[in-house]
């Protein structure tokens, strides 16, 4: 396992701005996190005022995107930094964006619940729940792979994002049929495949994330590179 250590610097408060930087960005995935294991259970019970409560909180989601960002340029124009430190910063900046747009995913598939538009199938209810499951799991190796600063983890979850396409893929084929033999409106199955698609996405930006991951530990930049060239681009042979 490959970690990046942080600086020593004369100045003990970098220090701990760089750690409160990087915690505050952890801070943020872990109420995104929560965010998603709140919405599958609404799902769940279709329980409508905890989807709610999760809607509400995306806006304190939106406020920490602000504040870390504020923080990240104040560091840059007060510190000057270079090497590892310069690319923490530049990691957390970005990876911010996609914890926010993450947030709004979320805000989207718990407005199924709110909006009364849940799915009456069971089978792609079961089937949303499962894919849930996985990109719970997903998120959650994606903000550790972030804390321990591991590129290994970080790749091993980003495969992870090809077995949620592959089960996303056939259960929207699943939900097409049914739409075809349902006599629900048009809009309400609109509802449904967009949250199904919101599911999809939150993979996408741990993916993202987990490239970022791989960047603050080798200074290489992966995006746009398929997975089984990533291990050759980082050995420099790609």
């Amino acid at each position: 396992m490959r970690q990046v250590a942080l600086n020593t610097h004369i100045s003990g408060n970098f220090n701990i701005e760089l750690e409160n930087l990087r915690n505050s960005v952890l801070t943020m995935g872990g109420e995104v996190e929560q965010q998603l294991i709140d919405t599958l259970s609404a799902i769940k019970t279709n329980n409508a005022g905890l989807a709610e409560r999760i809607i509400l909180n995306d806006l304190k989601i939106n406020s920490m995107e602000v504040q870390i960002d504020e923080e990240c340029l104040r560091i840059i124009a007060k510190r000057h930094p270079t090497a590892s430190d310069l690319r923490l910063i530049m990691t957390v900046a970005k990876a911010i964006t996609d914890i926010e747009r993450i947030g709004d995913e979320i805000e989207r598939i718990a407005r199924l619940v709110t909006n009364n538009k849940l799915p009456a199938s069971e089978t792609i209810k079961s089937s949303m729940l499962l894919i849930g499951d996985r990109v719970v799991a997903m998120m959650r190796g994606t903000f550790d792979a972030l804390a321990r600063q591991d590129e290994q983890a970080a790749l091993e979850v980003y495969d992870q994002d090809n077995r949620i396409d592959s089960e996303y893929k056939k259960l929207l084929t699943f939900t097409s049929s049914e739409m075809e033999k349902s006599s629900a409106g048009m809009e309400d199955w609109l509802e449904v495949l967009w949250a199904l698609r919101s599911l999809e996405r939150i993979g996408d930006r741990c993916k993202n994330i987990c490239e970022y991951v791989v960047y603050l530990s080798r200074g290489r930049d992966v995006r746009h590179v398929p997975l089984e060239n990533i291990q050759q681009k980082l050995e420099g042979l790609f």
